[in-house]
Order: structure tokens, then sequence, then C-alpha cells
């Protein structure tokens, strides 16, 4: 755990020392309470805890805690101990930028963490970027997330990324379906949201890069659960493979409408098709979904070992709803 505390403590301490509101002489002494403790340091996570982006949001956040907790245990930052402070934005674009502006003009934020869904990041990332203050996108992987805030414009950029953006996650998909299974006829599922819209988009350039275009674009909403009439267009277009944009539940409905349509062809997808409500929901219809992740829940090295240890101890189970969310 420690090579990724160390990264992650001096990622914060960077961001900080951008902060303008952080004098020299308040990142040296700190606000001090009259019992003489230096003041905290106020850390907005914000994030779905509640619906079905839930196990995203849920596991994004213990594993901020795990992390801030661990930091504190070694003496804090800048010799002060971090604060999160935490709020369900239930993954509405709305109620997110509104936590947002209440993180910086109530809670009076330092820095800000979190953000699961790409509509949210670019409804609220606003509110940091004019306030000047630093956030790190935890989950969200919108290509526009990190591109909104460029010169001549913005002179500085406030808005960081740690997730694999759509245009990285585009590439892999891609590679999976046509350079390592030599497939060229590819339909396109994605969700009615932010997320699913700008991700097909990612995946339709990463394809005319190659010389193609998709024979089937189809889009369905959050909670549709009838995904036949989208997928018998799919096939009727001739396509050799399904490649989606999604979150869990809706994924796993697609690869139940196929398995009620009989229709037995590749389903290859964004990093949620590892969402533990993909696999719940889909059962054994998920045997086979491909995605590209950026952790995996095994102990290959020392780091991944102890992270994991962490999780365990925090929660009573070995178990990561999301995994790269963590």
């Amino acid at each position: 755990m420690k090579p990724f505390l160390a990264l992650f403590g001096r990622a914060l301490v960077t961001l900080l020392l951008l902060v303008p509101q952080l004098s020299a002489e308040a990142v040296g002494a700190g606000a001090r309470p009259s019992g003489g403790e230096r003041a905290p340091i106020r850390v907005g996570v914000s994030g779905p805890f509640s619906g079905p982006s839930a196990p995203m949001g849920l596991s994004m956040r213990e594993g901020i805690r795990i992390a801030a907790a661990e930091l504190n245990a070694a003496g804090g930052l800048l010799g002060r101990r971090i604060e999160l402070v935490e709020r369900d934005d239930e993954a509405s674009n709305e109620l997110g930028a509104q936590i947002v502006r209440d993180f910086i003009h109530r809670d009076r934020v330092t820095a800000g963490l979190g953000i699961v869904n790409t509509g949210i990041a670019l409804a609220s990332q606003r509110h940091y970027q004019v306030a000047r203050i630093p956030v790190i996108t935890s989950v969200a992987t919108g290509s526009l997330i990190t591109k909104q805030f460029q010169p001549p414009e913005f002179a500085e950029n406030y808005v960081f990324r740690v997730s694999a953006s759509d245009t990285l996650q585009a590439a892999v998909i891609v590679e999976e379906a046509v350079g390592r299974r030599g497939l060229t006829r590819l339909a396109i599922l994605h969700d009615a949201t932010n997320y699913g819209v700008l991700g097909s988009q990612d995946l339709v350039t990463t394809l005319r890069a190659r010389g193609l275009a998709p024979v089937a674009v189809e889009r369905f909403q959050l909670r549709e659960t009838d995904m036949r009439a989208q997928l018998e267009r799919a096939r009727a277009a001739g396509a050799q493979a399904v490649l989606t944009y999604g979150i869990g539940p809706e994924l796993a409905h697609i690869a139940n409408s196929m398995a009620h349509l009989g229709w037995q062809v590749p389903m290859i997808g964004s990093w949620t098709l590892a969402m533990s409500s993909f696999i719940e929901l889909a059962g054994r219809n998920a045997e086979g979904a491909r995605m590209p992740q950026t952790f995996i829940a095994e102990a290959r090295t020392p780091a991944q070992a102890a992270f994991l240890a962490a999780w365990e101890r925090a929660t009573g189970s070995a178990r990561i709803p999301v995994p790269p969310a963590a």
C-alpha cells in the first residue's frame, strides 16, 4: 500500500499548493482552533452512494477512506489531518453540481475527489475550475472531462483524473474486436446518458481510424429492461459482435436479451461490464464478456496485496463490487 499512498499523498500535496486560498502561511501553520490543533485539510468527496451507479460510488468512497485513514495514521499531509466531506449525488447532474457548489461555498473544501458519472463531471467541474480548487476525478471516464478548460480561455486547468479515459478504453475495445478477433461488422449499443453517448462517439472515431463504421448504433434508456428490439436490428444488419457503453444493470439486460434471442456473438464493452450488478443480474449470460480493466482484485504485487488486505479489514468482505473504482 505504501507506494500508492506515497503517490496519492504527493498528488494531494501538489494540488493543495496550487490553491490560491492556501497561502504559504496557512500551509506552514494552518488555521489553529482554540485548542491549538492545526485545522484539518477538508476534501470534498462526491459520488453515487445510492441507486444503480452505487456499486461504483461505494467502491470509490471506501478506497478514498482507506487512503485517507492510512495517510492520517502516518501524520496527515503538511502536518494536518485529512477530513473527508462526503455527499451522495445520486447520479443526478443537477444534484452533483449543487453539491460541488456547497463544497466550495459552505464547506470550504481545499480540494475535491470523486465523481463517478461523466454527466455529473461535466456539469459540476466548472465550479471547481472557476473557484480555482483542484479536483481529482476518481472514476468518470468521459474523454471531454479533462479537456473542458484549455488555453487560451483558461490559462490553468484544475481538473485532473486517475481513471482510464474513454479514448483509451475505446482503443482497447476496438483492438479486441478488430485486431485480435478480426471482426469488421460491429454494432454499438449505448445508454442515453453523457457517458453512453460520448463513449459511443469514441468507439465510432476509433473504428473510423481503422477504415470501419459500425453496422448499427442503438440507444437505450436507463432502467430499460428489454433490449430485444435494438439487438434484432443489430443482428439484421449482420453484426458479428456487440460493443457496449452503459452501466451494469442495463448491460445485464443486453446479455439476457441476447440469450433470449439465441444470438451468440461476442459482447465487448467498457470497464463497467465488470460491475457487480452486471455479473449478478446476467448470471451465466455474462460469461465471455470482455472489457478493459485498470485494477483486478488479485494480490500480484505487494501494493495490491496491502490494499486488498486493507479493504477486507475496513469492510469485512474480500469482495470489491467495482475494483477499478476502488
